[in-house]
């Protein structure tokens, strides 16, 4: 399994596409626009210092603030984000 380390020090590398932003902003309830926006906000989440970030296959995983990211890690292409929901006991 790789280290975070190497998608922390690719951070300005991180995009997406057109689909993938309003994906983003859908999925987050975001009211920003354009799909800069929605990567800048994910790009914050994942260098939060309290964000968990790990590798399964081909994508890495990043979770905090409430949110789980997934992105590319070949393309270093956000994929989606999804608010989390926690489950009542």
């Amino acid at each position: 399994m790789e280290d975070k380390n190497l998608l922390l020090q690719n951070i300005d590398n991180l995009h997406t596409t057109e689909m993938g932003g309003d994906r983003i902003r859908k999925n987050l309830g975001l009211d920003s626009t354009d799909r800069d926006g929605a990567v800048e906000f994910c790009r914050k989440i994942i260098l939060d210092k309290n964000c968990r970030i790990y590798r399964n296959g081909k994508n890495w995983f990043c979770e905090g603030c409430g949110v789980k990211i997934t992105v590319n890690s070949r393309s270093l292409t956000i994929i989606t984000a999804h608010k989390i929901r926690r489950t009542e006991k």
